[in-house]
C-alpha cells in the first residue's frame, strides 16, 4: 500500500522562487514538488497551500494522509488555532521551515507549533521538505 504525505505551506510561501531568494532559493514550490514526486514515486504526495489560517486548520483536520509536512510560515509564531488543529488529529506532523528560523529575527525564535510537531526539520532549503519525506519512508519501513 503506498504511503500518502500531505505537505501544506502556509502564508506567503506561494511567492518561493520570487521573494528574498537569498533565504529562500530561486525555485517556486511547484517545480520542487514535481522532483519530489518523481523522486519518491512510492509515496502519494498531496499538496495545499494557503494564505488563510483557517484554511490551513481545515487542511488538517480534513487530512487522510499518514503523515503531514507542515511550514505553517509565519503563523508558526503567532497561530494558537493552528496549534490546536495538530494537537486534535491522529496523523503525525513534521514542522518544516527553509530557513534556520533560530538564526532569524528574534521574534522567529518562538514556535507556537513545535510543542505539539514530532519533530522539526529547519535550515536545509527546500530539502527540508526530503528530510521530511524520508522521517515518514523510515517510520513506515519500521
Amino acid at each position: 500500500m503506498m504511503t500518502k504525505i500531505l505537505i501544506i505551506n502556509g502564508a506567503n510561501l506561494n511567492l518561493l522562487g520570487k521573494r528574498e531568494k537569498e533565504i529562500y532559493g530561486e525555485q517556486s514550490f511547484e517545480q520542487y514538488l514535481q522532483e519530489l514526486r518523481k523522486k519518491y514515486s512510492s509515496i502519494e504526495i498531496d499538496y495545499f497551500q494557503s494564505n488563510i489560517e483557517g484554511e490551513l486548520v481545515e487542511a488538517l483536520q480534513t487530512s487522510r494522509a499518514e503523515g503531514i509536512i507542515l511550514n505553517a510560515g509565519g503563523y508558526t509564531h503567532t497561530s494558537v488555532v493552528i496549534r490546536d488543529a495538530i494537537s486534535s488529529i491522529k496523523p503525525k506532523v513534521l514542522e518544516v521551515h527553509i530557513s534556520n528560523i533560530a538564526s532569524r529575527e528574534s521574534f522567529r525564535h518562538t514556535s507556537l507549533i513545535t510543542p505539539v510537531c514530532k519533530g522539526c526539520i529547519m535550515g536545509f532549503g527546500l530539502t527540508s521538505y526530503e528530510l521530511a519525506l524520508n522521517y515518514f519512508l523510515l517510520l513506515k519501513e519500521s
